[in-house]
């Protein structure tokens, strides 16, 4: 497959692998590095906008943090070996939602405090097989954009709603294209905690979400998380194969396992509800599924060349090109002058590397105050404007 991620990634030099650092674990290169800070920072955005308020947690607890949650029974095979430190057994976390859970019971919440939303960029670790390992798809550290939402029972259906909302805009910006959403929920066999009372009640404030919305779902039993029914998001990648891709679970197992509470209007103790929102799906299988999308092209906000500037004759036109450069370094342009071989082996090369817009200075542009992208004129400050307005507003075509 021309677009397979893992060639297209190794090719531009996005990420790569060391026999010494182990099997699914990439090495982040600084193009991938770029694309994915990007990313990043898209995301902050949007947690910021639903009312989040970022979190940092360790990578390590103890084992009876996820004992506690009840991953350590459901997870136990699929996690790496405690670490024994003293008199204490640590592990690599297979999942953030407990750590937010304990920064939640850190401080004593009113009912006047709820929603509280904690959102993280985390790194999570899955002991998986060497043999189902690939590229940046099936990774043995996972690095998951998680928001937890801890919030009054009357709140979980318009917090389901904003975050699929949300899950609908990112996916509009980022040119994702839904398949379908499922409602996944317990099956017939199986380890599920809670009761069928909070089941059926989690059930219906996803459908009710779901219909407010306004989208068609299926339902898929079987597939629930251990402690409650979710919205799977579900697309397609470059080879027609359905994926989950972004996941909204009701949750009300873990903040009586772990004894949360909040003073409601009446004085008295309440449990709140918990709403885990993994909006944008784990940074490796969000770049996976861009890299073949997009085939290496990546938007211009999202390319990690935006712009090469090359001087006909760098002898002659150096000076003007790296003029142009810092000008649009100034304004947060990820520009360069690539002067090294002839101009036809430059411009083929910057194609082959996928970059966002390649400019060519040489003679008549300088007198001319210009630059000529695809064959066109254009003035230096206009192409500046209109690459700045690409990156601005994440546009996902290139106006050049």
């Amino acid at each position: 497959m021309d677009n397979d991620h893992r060639r297209l990634g190794r090719a531009l030099h996005l990420f790569d692998t060391s026999p010494v650092i182990g099997a699914g674990l990439p090495m982040w290169m600084p193009d991938g590095a770029t694309i994915r800070t990007e990313l990043e920072r898209f995301a902050a955005e949007q947690a910021e906008r639903s009312g989040c308020l970022r979190i940092f947690t360790p990578v390590l607890a103890k084992r009876e943090l996820f004992e506690r949650s009840g991953h350590w029974d459901k997870f136990a095979d699929d996690m790496f070996p405690p670490m024994r430190i003293g008199g204490e057994e640590l592990v690599l976390r297979p999942a953030n939602c407990p750590s937010h859970v304990q920064v939640y019971a850190a401080e004593q919440h009113s009912w006047r405090d709820l929603p509280v939303r904690y959102a993280e960029n985390a790194a999570m670790f899955r002991s998986e097989l060497s043999g189902v390992l690939g590229g940046l798809s099936r990774v043995r550290q996972i690095t998951l954009d998680d928001a937890h939402v801890f919030c009054l029972p009357d709140q979980v259906v318009e917090e389901v709603v904003l975050a699929l909302e949300a899950i609908r805009s990112a996916y509009a910006t980022l040119g994702i294209e839904i398949d379908n959403y499922r409602m996944s929920l317990r099956g017939e066999h199986g380890a599920y905690a809670g009761s069928d009372e909070h089941w059926r009640l989690a059930e219906a404030e996803l459908e009710s979400a779901l219909d407010r919305v306004g989208v068609h779902y299926r339902r898929a039993p079987g597939e629930a998380a251990f402690y409650g029914p979710k919205i799977d998001v579900q697309v397609r990648d470059a080879a027609g194969r359905e994926e989950t891709l972004s996941t909204i679970q009701i949750d009300r197992v873990m903040p009586d396992r772990f004894g949360l509470t909040y003073i409601s209007p009446a004085g008295v103790r309440e449990r709140p509800v918990m709403v885990h929102r993994g909006l944008r799906s784990s940074m490796e299988r969000l770049v996976a599924l861009l890299i073949e999308q997009h085939k290496g092209r990546f938007p211009t906000w999202l390319a990690p060349h935006q712009v090469d500037v090359l001087p006909v004759d760098p002898r002659r036109h150096m000076d003007a090109a790296q003029a142009v450069v810092r000008s649009l370094l100034a304004v947060g342009v990820r520009a360069r002058v690539r002067a090294d071989g002839s101009l036809g082996s430059r411009i083929r090369d910057a194609h082959r590397d996928h970059v966002a817009h390649v400019a060519v200075l040489g003679d008549q542009e300088i007198a001319d105050e210009t630059l000529a992208v695809n064959g066109s004129g254009i003035g230096i400050s206009a192409f500046i404007a209109a690459v700045t307005e690409e990156i601005a507003t994440r546009a996902r075509d290139r106006s050049l």
